[in-house]
């Protein structure tokens, strides 16, 4: 145990934000099943063979400068720059914790009352929402409080065994972010994660009598079983993924190289088709895709191209009967439609992959997202989005027939089980909403039905109202709004008003249960989610009409929906309040600077707020990644110029500005420190300045303050990280 923790301490953990078809499993903290101690072999039983990027390697701070491309003239002077900008970074930084310590006792009653009541609510609602099953026939494996389950279906969990506990290896910060278990059941390999960093470390167990860990792989993203004892994973290194592995695990183990990708823009992952015939490795920039084929009957032979990259085309692989089916963007209108291949395969046969042989299935509705799917033997069920409501489609293949199930009109977001045996007959997934804990569905192919399952005293939400709106943008363009308040509230014009909104990346706003959110309701607020362009929620043409050089319609949009609520009653500009985080910070700091009245708050968490000089530096991790996103200032001028008339940090101006509250992380990766330091001290410069330009009577200087948190990071964190936050 101790060679492992010791091999432990110097790995760092990791793990992506976001995965299509592998979330984060959903940890609760408590557990009635008694842990079974697992024997751990000593780190020297570890075989890989390939190196692997130092330990606890740190990114470049962002340092922003007024003076972006003068010329240095020399390396002395340079050093001297880089010595003098640290030393300010420094400053700046104990500067605000100094201030968030002054200020924090300030909030300490209401701090105390709001997190009894969080504590009270999550102690209503974790009981009932467990985390996702995967059956593999008569074998349920489960993950609770950092530990992995074995229990049999027709025994109940009372009785499972602990496979793995993270609590045993001594990482109380650690959690589980992913699971594989390999087709014979032999091998089981685990991810771990902690809150600090976004690289993971991969750990193979050899089940049995006395599971136990038979090698542990650092900087890994994601990984799959091709046989049942060969596993495919990728690696990641500077929040990038460009390499696949494979390594074995029979007598003669080894590892080596399979793929390599040369493009900055594209990222890796690996992904297994449903009946377990092929893996992919896909390669994915944010408009255009590659897919690559390995035949799990083969699992030593070189991929197979699917289709070579073509521009602006996204397509994703799934397998059935002999056949691919090919999720994909390709033709008119560029949403997702399905293809199958033409012909049978009978090995691998390149001839019979290329689009010219993709024979239309199915096609999506106009302005509907799909937001997952999953492949059965005689079936596949989609799971879409329309004006804001989810809906589940099923498509027969034996009778050709599409069936469409409009789910519960409070239902927000959905969480698709894991269903390794593609033969089952019911597809098990949970519904919820900001206000509504995870409810627990199944849908029968054979009885045709939505079941709604049973859970033993999850209490009813039953006074919450929800509502969904339409604003006139500007280009009398409608863009969706979500609202949720108590039904009891009484003269909704004088309740506060929270305001969501992110417009980025073609994701979706999230919203998942919250227990905060919650809370709000119950203390009579209003909660309003703005679905504008460059989020995903009305397909891929919603996210393309607000990136890039359309980026201020989304801006638009918020403006429009803020509006709309104010006039339909719901709460006033002086109780309103703007919450965002990460990219949803762009739009956010805009409407700051362009409509600073229409909202007396406005509350960030690790905020992307400098979109200009991020763009302008080429060597961070995500630039040239996300040129496709935001533009390339740097060859086209026009770019630049559209840019910085929207960019938060460039249009920071004196007048009076919201009162606002930023989160950040000191060890955050993808939006660094440095930036959101010279975001803040520039917005509060600009609020004085107007302050004491214009000293009237009643005139207020808005609270701008910064809490920067030692530990987490921009991934998701811990329900202890969130309380705290």
């Amino acid at each position: 145990c101790a060679g492992l923790r010791n091999l432990f301490q110097g790995l760092s953990f990791s793990a992506k934000y976001y995965s299509k078809h592998n979330p984060p499993q959903t940890m609760c903290p408590y557990s009635k099943i008694g842990p079974k101690k697992c024997h751990i072999l000593d780190s020297s039983k570890s075989t890989c063979t390939h190196r692997t990027v130092p330990a606890g390697s740190i990114l470049p701070c962002r340092f922003f400068s007024s003076k972006e491309g003068t010329k240095v003239p020399s390396k002395r002077k340079q050093n001297t720059s880089i010595v003098t900008s640290d030393l300010l970074h420094k400053n700046l930084l104990k500067s605000e914790q100094k201030n968030w310590s002054n200020i924090s006792p300030t909030y300490k009653a209401m701090t105390k009352r709001i997190k009894e009541k969080l504590e009270e609510l999550h102690d209503m609602y974790a009981l009932n929402s467990g985390s996702p099953r995967m059956r593999f026939g008569e074998n349920v494996y489960f993950e609770e409080n950092g530990c992995i389950f074995l229990a049999k279906a027709d025994d109940g969990e009372g009785n499972a065994e602990v496979l793995f506990s993270v609590e045993d290896l001594g990482f109380s910060d650690a959690f589980i972010q992913r699971i594989r278990i390999s087709p014979d059941q032999k091998y089981m390999a685990i991810s771990l994660k902690s809150e600090n960093s976004e690289e993971a470390t991969c750990i193979i167990m050899k089940l049995g009598n006395l599971p136990v860990v038979e090698r542990v792989i650092p900087s890994v993203f994601s990984f799959e079983w091709a046989a049942d004892d060969v596993l495919y994973y990728t690696t990641q290194k500077n929040l990038k993924c460009q390499n696949v592995f494979m390594t074995t695990f029979a007598s003669q183990k080894h590892t080596k190289l399979v793929y390599t990708e040369q493009d900055a823009r594209f990222f890796v992952d690996l992904y297994c088709t449903k009946d377990r015939r092929f893996l992919t490795i896909n390669s994915n920039s944010k408009t255009t895709s590659e897919v690559w084929l390995v035949d799990c009957r083969h699992p030593f032979e070189s991929p197979a191209l699917v289709q070579a990259r073509t521009t602006g085309v996204i397509y994703h692989i799934e397998h059935r009967k002999d056949q691919l089916y090919i999720l994909t963007t390709y033709g008119e209108p560029a949403e997702y439609k399905a293809f199958l291949t033409d012909n049978y395969i009978h090995g691998i046969n390149l001839d019979t992959y290329g689009k010219e042989n993709w024979q239309l299935v199915y096609a999506l509705e106009k302005k509907t997202k799909l937001v997952d799917f999953e492949m059965f033997s005689d079936d596949c069920i989609m799971f879409l989005k329309n004006a804001g409501h989810l809906y589940l489609n099923v498509i027969s293949f034996v009778s050709h027939s599409v069936q469409s199930i409009k789910l519960p009109t409070w239902a927000c977001e959905f969480e698709l089980e894991s269903h390794p045996e593609h033969t089952t007959s019911t597809c098990y997934f949970q519904l919820s909403s900001p206000v509504h804990p995870p409810k627990r569905f199944a849908y029968s192919f054979k009885e045709n039905n939505l079941i709604e399952q049973a859970v033993q005293e999850v209490p009813i939400i039953t006074n919450c109202h929800t509502t969904r709106l339409l604003a006139k943008s500007k280009d009398e363009t409608l863009v969706p709004i979500t609202v949720f308040h108590n039904k009891n509230s009484k003269e909704l014009h004088r309740r506060p008003l929270l305001v969501h909104v992110y417009g980025a990346y073609g994701i979706d706003l999230n919203m998942s249960f919250k227990e905060e959110k919650l809370m709000l309701i119950e203390e009579d607020w209003i909660l309003a989610y703005c679905h504008v362009r460059g989020g995903g929620e009305q397909g891929l043409s919603w996210h393309r009409d607000g990136c890039q050089h359309n980026k201020l319609k989304g801006l638009c949009d918020l403006r429009a929906c803020i509006t709309l609520l104010h006039q339909l009653g719901f709460s006033q500009p002086k109780h309103t309040a703007l919450a965002a985080a990460s990219a949803g910070g762009v739009l956010a700091g805009a409407l700051c600077n362009t409509d600073p009245a229409l909202i007396r708050a406005m509350v960030l968490q690790a905020p992307f707020v400098d979109v200009l000089n991020t763009m302008m530096k080429t060597h961070l991790p995500l630039t040239i990644e996300e040129q496709e996103e935001w533009g390339n200032p740097l060859e086209d001028e026009k770019c630049m110029k559209y840019i910085k008339s929207y960019c938060p940090y460039q249009n920071i101006k004196p007048q009076c500005y919201p009162s606002v509250f930023i989160t950040a992380y000191a060890n955050d990766e993808r939006i660094q420190i440095t930036g959101i330091l010279h975001y803040v001290q520039k917005l509060r410069k600009a609020a004085l300045d107007h302050a004491n330009r214009t000293s009237k009577k009643g005139n207020w200087i808005p609270s701008i303050i910064l809490d920067v948190q030692a530990n987490g990071s921009h991934c998701d964190s811990s329900w202890e990280q969130s309380l705290n936050e």
